[in-house]
């Protein structure tokens, strides 16, 4: 099986994703986690760039990546 995960900083606005992984510091991860940022959930970029704006199950949620956080996604592909 390949792996399509890109890290999240690759994602255009509007485009869709999963989230495949999460890894940081534990404080970090955690404090995602409760804002429903975990792996398999589905998010929008709203707003690209650090910190980026993400829509996840109807709420907007900041977020800023940097050395000590990585976020990596699988596009969303919609067959059209």
């Amino acid at each position: 099986m390949i792996d399509k995960s890109v890290p999240l900083d690759d994602l255009l606005v509007g485009e869709s994703a999963f989230v495949r992984r999460v890894a940081g510091q534990v404080d970090h991860v955690h404090r995602l986690e409760e804002f429903g940022l975990r792996g398999g959930t589905r998010i929008q970029m709203f707003q690209a760039g650090n910190p980026c704006i993400l829509r996840m199950a109807g709420n907007k949620v900041c977020c800023r990546t940097d050395d000590l956080l990585h976020i990596m996604v699988e596009r969303d592909v919609v067959e059209v």
